[in-house]
Order: C-alpha cells, then structure tokens, then sequence
C-alpha cells in the first residue's frame, strides 16, 4: 500500500536520504517544524514502513572487496522447488549483496563483491555453479563506477 506523503514528509525523506545521521533537532530546522512535529512524522514514516531502515555505506575498497560484478543467471528449471532453492543458496552467500528476479532471457541478477579475480573465481566455481538448477551464468565486472546511490527519486511525487 502506498503511503500518502505531503510536502514535508517528502522534504524529511529526501534530507534523510543523504543525511541519515542528521540529528532531530538539525531536521526539524531544515523542514521548519518543532523538534516534537518532526520526530512524530519521522517516527510514523518509520511505522508505516516508508523508511525501512538506516545504515551505514561502505566503501568496498576499504574493506578489500576490489572486485564488483554484476552475474546474470538463468535456472535450468523454473518449478517453485528449484526456483526456491536456488534463491534459499543465493540468501547465505555473503558475496551476494543485492539479487534481482528478471524478465527476459535471464533469471536473476546477483550483485557480487570480492577481493579480487581469484575471489570471484571461487565464488563462481565453488558456490554458483554448483547450485542445483544453475543452467548458464553470464558475468560483467565493474571498470568504474559512474553513479550508484541508494536514495530514492522523490520529485515525481511532490503533491
């Protein structure tokens, strides 16, 4: 269901889009509400499930994940068993950080993180090609990031 916005609860999620450790008091300012008005819209937004969580963004190089790559699998069968397990494999693989069900010629798009082309070899041979139902995988590595954002487009839904 979607949740109806105004004007100010637009403006809250877009600052906390890219400013997710603002302080209560700093929103309230920045939104010209009362520290107590703001709270209570952030904290419905919350119970609504229109902000999903908060975190942190990592740089991956920092953390040695030099390697990023986007893999496009295609399942041999399509029935709700394999469909599942492959999805249940996919869920405890930690080099996996987003995974995509697709239309099209392919299945799924994994999103992979790893030290290096030595990493990325073992995830492939040891963990995505010996998932049961894995028919063919096709891999691109990042060369260089252009843009990757986590905040959501708010200007189309402005009341």
């Amino acid at each position: 269901m979607q949740a109806n916005l105004d004007r100010t609860d637009l403006r809250i999620l877009a600052i906390l889009q890219t400013q997710g450790r603002m302080t209560n008091a700093e929103l309230a300012a920045e939104v010209n509400l009362s520290a107590s008005a703001c709270l209570r819209r952030v904290q419905k937004l919350e119970a609504d499930g229109v902000i999903a969580g908060y975190g942190a963004r990592l740089d991956p190089r920092a953390l040695g994940l030099g390697l990023q790559a986007f893999v496009r699998v295609q399942l041999s069968r399509h029935e709700s068993d394999a469909i599942d397990s492959f999805t249940d494999r996919v869920a405890e693989w930690d080099e996996v950080v987003s995974c995509y069900a697709l239309t099209g010629d392919m299945d799924y798009l994994l999103q992979v993180y790893v030290a290096d082309l030595d990493g990325f070899s073992r995830f492939l041979l040891d963990r995505l090609l010996n998932a049961a139902g894995v028919a063919d995988v096709n891999t691109s590595f990042v060369l260089r990031t252009v843009k990757a954002s986590t905040a959501l487009p708010l200007g189309e839904r402005r009341p």
